[in-house]
């Protein structure tokens, strides 16, 4: 198989009715290390916003038991990719996801937001440090992926297309972006579980790496110092070294699904889809989102 290969063959696929295919493709044969960092960013943004912030402090899932809360979003997210809506593993990650989410009293809008990061920071980020920039079928049907996540999910009013998507995403950070002593505990306690799957000695190189990533609007909202701009330059100029040098490798044959991350370490012995996550007490512990208007399990994904 050639380099370009796969994208050839993508670009042969219809990007509305094989969207979900397109997108498999992308993330995980194509871009998985850059769909798995994209994906943690996106998540992360969300704790700038207060209200998800301090709903996500209360639930303690990710201060005190953030490696399983990364692991199970992580894996019931992917468990779709990998499998579809229509299969049983996809269908039982959603049913999961909406046992937990329609616990919680969460805005539409809040709701919307999420969901609109899955979208447009994998893109940004991929144009910025990918070996290649998505094609504009991948957009569309990343677009398309998540607008079908979000319908299975109960959320109304999701955007149509990935522009949509997009502008939602900006005008939402711009309104709602802000200072919360909860979300910043949030904050610090994800910084320290990316640093804790490398070797302890690096763990301060590692946060001052990740912060440069950070763009301004998040690091001001956490009130983080800005990292020196020498260091947000070498640090940015390291992650687009390494997309030219993986654009000089062979290309991927076989998939990697989140899985198949070493980040991933709540299981050795593996997992059942249908234990992943949390049993939700409101108050106690739980997930921060819940599918619009309490939507049950069965009537989101029938």
């Amino acid at each position: 198989m050639k380099r370009f290969e796969r994208l050839e063959r993508i670009r042969r696929m219809d990007p509305v009715a094989d969207a979900s295919e397109i997108y498999r493709l992308s993330a995980a044969y194509e871009f998985p290390w850059d769909t798995t960092r994209a994906l943690e960013l996106a998540l992360y943004r969300t704790y700038a916003v207060p209200s998800i912030g301090r709903l996500l402090a209360a639930t303690a899932e990710l201060t005190d038991r953030t490696q399983k809360r990364y692991d199970d979003t992580s894996l019931l997210l992917d468990t779709v990719v990998e499998h579809g809506f229509g299969s049983e593993a996809g269908r039982t990650a959603i049913r999961r996801i909406n046992q937990m989410h329609r616990r919680y009293d969460i805005s539409d809008d809040d709701m919307r937001y999420v969901l609109c990061t899955f979208v447009v920071v994998p893109r940004r980020w991929i144009d910025a440090y990918g070996w290649r920039r998505l094609s504009q079928h991948e957009v569309v049907a990343s677009a398309v992926h998540y607008r079908t996540l979000g319908r299975h999910l109960g959320i109304k009013d999701v955007p149509e297309t990935y522009e949509e998507f997009e502008a939602l995403l900006d005008a939402y950070e711009e309104l709602h972006f802000g200072w919360d002593e909860r979300s910043r505990k949030v904050s610090d306690a994800t910084l320290e579980l990316m640093a804790s799957w490398y070797p302890r000695p690096l763990a301060p190189l590692l946060r001052g790496a990740t912060l440069a990533l950070l763009d301004e609007p998040l690091l001001r909202a956490f009130r983080y110092e800005p990292p020196a701009a020498l260091t947000r330059a070498l640090v940015r100029r390291a992650v687009r070294a390494r997309g030219r040098a993986v654009r000089l490798l062979p290309p991927r044959r076989a998939p990697h699904f989140a899985r198949q991350n070493r980040e991933i370490r709540s299981y050795p012995s593996g997992y059942r889809v249908a234990d992943l996550g949390t049993r939700p007490v409101p108050g106690l512990r739980g997930c921060p989102v819940r599918g619009a208007g309490g939507a049950s399990a069965g009537e989101a994904v029938q």
